[in-house]
Parts: C-alpha cells; structure tokens; sequence
C-alpha cells in the first residue's frame, strides 16, 4: 500500500468474522468514504472481486490485497500459523510490520490475532503476551478494562504491565492527568483476593501509578476508577456478562413498553439502554496492547457499523502515536517497580 495525500493506511482482514466477507467489505467501504483513511482489503481475490462489485469503488482509496486461507475460531491458532503463512490475518498483519499499512483490522479470531500479532509484530520490551483493552460498560464510557479476553492466566508481572498500558490509555485517549487504577477482585480490602491479587496489589503500590487499591465489579458500572485491572478470564466474563444482562434488559423493557410508547419512543430507549451494555459493538472493537504496531479485534459477529468503528479506532490509535508513548511509559515503571521480567 503505498500512501497518498497524508492518510492512515489500515489493512483489513475481509475474510474474518461471522459476517465476512460482505459486511466486512461494506464497513470498509464506508470507510474509505471519509476521505483520510486509505484501505488495504486482505482477502480471497476472487470473493473480493465479487463483493467489490456491488459498488461503485473507482474513486474509493481502497485496493485489494491477495490472501490465502482463513484462520478461523476452532483452530489452534500456533498450528494455524505454520500452516496458513498466507493467510488473511497474518497478510494484513505482515502489511503492517513492512511499513505498508499503519493498522490492521480483523473481525475474526481473537487467538489468531493474538498469535499473528504477537509473532509478527513483536512485543514490546518486558510484555509477553498482548492484551485486549477497552471500555466496560456506557454508564462509565471512560473506564476501561484490561485484560478483556486475551489471556486466562497470567502473571503479578503481566498484570502490572496491563497497568501501565491504562494508565497510557487514559492519558492519551481521555486526557485523564493522573489515572487512577485499581485492581478487579471479590473485595475492596487490602489482602482480599487470591494469590495473584495479592502478589499483584503489592507490585502496583509501588509502581508510582496512582493506585486505588482493589476494586470490586459494581463499582466499575460507576466510574469510580479510569482503569480496572483484570486477568483476561475475568475481564472477559465481566464484559460477556455485561453484553447478555445489557442484551436481556433491552428485552424486558421492550416487552414492558410495548403498547404503551411508540416504537419510535421504545427503539430510541432500547437503543441506548443497548449502546450502553455492548460498548464492544458500539467502538467496533479494541486494540491490541503490548505488541510493536496497531492492530485492533473487532466483535466477531460485528456488521458493517461496527467494521467502520475499528478502522476509525486503528487510525485514531496510529495518529496519537500510542504505540511509541506505550513503550517509554513500560520500561520507566517496570524499572521503578523493580520488576524483570
């Protein structure tokens, strides 16, 4: 991709999603049409040929970029990339690590864009695994929550490096001075928690991040802290179960109005209440956080709404120049921290 008129040049996965590659193209498209994003769609040459076709694209910055295979959701995502080196995630991504594209999307395979990420990319200095990043819940649209789902065990270190990469977040994105970070488990007590709550607790009280100390999951709906701490089997229930409760309210209340309201009235009310419990679908996804480049993960059952919100995230994300300002920050805290590894 070769870049014209000073636009974010983002390379997106076509083929990944439940909806790929039509509302990919779509969202895409869309895109495009704002006039400071140039697109690099990654995918089968043929199906893109196909879905192209169904718009007017000639003066579009987009172009198609071949790819071959798709690393789907049952796969082991290491095997995967052994033998898919052609695949539509890890094409996108190598896009990225050339210098040819500024950010990747995907709508697929969380643990493939993990992996891919991870391997091709590279982590920064003392991560090693990513993490997925983002807000919670709408009733609180500046607090977000790391990790989200990309890693079910992890280490006191890992955790505080997570920390680090909030508090950047918060700095960055909602010009918050000085984020307070606090650290998700059963009890606001100092000492309340698991081992790894604990062993974490005391390496972020030294860190010099402003940490709050633990904080339990009906504060994070409040606001009461700018980043929640969280292993990503943890974060991910937390945001699974606040999308079904969002997902089943919207239901009720639906139900309730009915007949009582407009449905004008009744979609305008469910329609937030919906906004407000499915923050992943209403920012398209979130980024990647710890490797050396932008790469973003939308929702997997995402449509073209929510493709259009990741592209804008991964170009938002590469103007701030997050990705340099999230190294400096890690290795200054993990030094101060006397942390390692």
């Amino acid at each position: 991709m070769t870049q014209a008129n000073g636009m974010v040049r983002i390379a997106v996965d076509a083929m990944g999603g439940d909806y790929a590659p039509t509302e990919v193209v779509a969202g895409a498209i869309e895109a495009a049409k704002q006039g400071d994003v140039q697109i690099g769609l990654v995918g089968n040459p043929q199906v893109l040929q196909a879905e192209l076709a169904k718009y007017d694209t000639s003066r579009l910055p987009i172009m198609p970029v071949p790819s071959d295979g798709v690393i789907g959701e049952g796969e082991q995502p290491a095997l995967a990339l052994r033998q898919k080196p052609k695949a539509s995630i890890v094409v996108a991504t190598g896009l990225v690590k050339k210098g040819m594209a500024d950010g990747a999307v995907t709508m697929g395979s969380t643990g493939a864009a993990m992996a891919t990420a991870a391997v091709v990319l590279g982590m920064m200095e003392g991560i090693s695994r990513p993490a997925l990043g983002g807000p919670i819940i709408g009733f609180a649209p500046k607090t977000s929550i790391i990790d989200a789902g990309t890693n079910v065990d992890c280490r006191p270190s890992q955790l505080l490096s997570f920390a680090v990469i909030g508090d950047m977040w918060a700095r960055i994105f909602w010009n918050v001075e000085n984020p307070s970070i606090g650290l998700l488990s059963v009890g606001a007590e100092f000492g309340k928690g698991n081992r790894q709550v604990r062993e974490t607790s005391e390496l972020l009280a030294k860190s010099g991040l402003n940490f709050v100390g633990n904080v339990e999951p009906n504060e994070m709906v409040h606001g009461e802290v700018d980043v929640v701490v969280a292993d990503g089997f943890v974060g991910n229930v937390v945001m699974k179960l606040t999308e079904g409760i969002g997902q089943a309210s919207v239901d009720l209340v639906r139900g309730r109005l009915a007949g009582k309201l407009s449905e004008d009235e009744i979609e305008a009310i469910t329609g937030e209440l919906y906004e407000k419990t499915n923050v992943v679908s209403t920012h398209g996804g979130g980024p990647l956080l710890g490797v050396k480049g932008v790469s973003v993960i939308g929702h997997g059952r995402g449509k073209r709404e929510e493709v259009k919100r990741a592209i804008e995230q991964a170009k938002n994300w590469h103007r701030l120049g997050v990705i340099d300002k999230l190294g400096e920050a890690l290795t200054e805290v993990r030094s101060r921290a006397g942390v390692e590894e």
